[in-house]
């Protein structure tokens, strides 16, 4: 096994969800933490529980994926013990709505596009240059079962997930030869934020999506991340597709 022990992990995404499951699940295996997000609060109080329950060192970064300045500006300004990356986790992403194609919000579309793609480009261009002047590093892009499969009313959200799994192949092929890593890990449903950000806050309607099943726990995705970046340097899990067991395909749950 390869080790996390004092590596330097980002993490986008990292104030809720899977991302600050990933958070504590590398925090666990030692490595050095940078938590990426929009709300400062909750990554200071990550912060300050990792620091204080696991004595890591921890750095946070304030910023919006979808913001290529705020982005480039972050990454450039890091400072010295915090500049070479080992591993990026791509976690940032988010859904809108279930409206059919001709009837969606063209605001909901940007809002995915800017963050599920965009963001991941963004944050990927800062960082991977680094990498590949050292010679090593890790990138671990979270992807779902809506990148593999349509439902319906899932139109430009699966369009984007269906983009993380084509720009996850294009970095392997584009970093062939350098050393780096590229793993994608994709979930089916796990119960997070999720739900409620697509839904705009209807917690009723969030929670009928898990009813009747378990659905994966964020933490049950930070293990696949954490096991993707532990492998021994010669092995590369290219992708990790991660289920309830109640469920199927995208479309197909098994409730109670």
């Amino acid at each position: 096994m390869d080790s996390l022990e004092n590596k330097v992990v980002l993490i986008t995404g990292a104030s809720s969800g899977i991302g600050r499951s990933c958070a504590r699940a590398s925090a666990r295996e030692g490595a050095r933490l940078m938590l990426a997000g929009r709300r400062l609060q909750r990554l200071e109080d990550l912060a300050a529980e990792l620091n204080l329950k696991l004595g890591e060192d921890v750095f946070f970064l304030d910023f919006d994926v979808r913001d290529q300045t705020a982005v480039e500006r972050a990454v450039n300004g890091l400072p010295e013990k915090w500049k070479g990356v080992d591993v990026l986790v791509n976690n940032a992403g988010l859904a809108r709505g279930l409206d059919k194609l001709h009837e969606g919000k063209l605001e909901d579309w940007e809002e995915m596009i800017d963050t599920n793609i965009k963001g991941l480009l963004y944050v990927s261009r800062a960082v991977i240059p680094g990498m590949v002047e050292r010679g090593s590093g890790h990138i671990i892009n979270i992807g779902s079962i809506a990148g593999h499969e349509v439902y319906p009313g899932g139109n430009v959200y699966c369009a984007t997930k269906f983009a993380v799994d084509a720009l996850s192949k294009g970095m392997r092929l584009d970093l062939s030869g350098t050393g780096l890593r590229v793993s994608q890990v994709s979930p089916g449903m796990v119960e997070t934020e999720f739900s409620r950000v697509r839904f705009r806050g209807d917690s009723e309607r969030a929670e009928k999506v898990y009813q009747g099943l378990t659905p994966l726990s964020p933490d049950d995705i930070a293990d696949a991340v954490v096991y993707c970046a532990t492998r021994p340097p010669h092995v590369n899990v290219s992708e990790l597709i991660v289920m309830p067991t109640a469920q199927a395909s995208a479309t197909l749950a098994h409730r109670k």
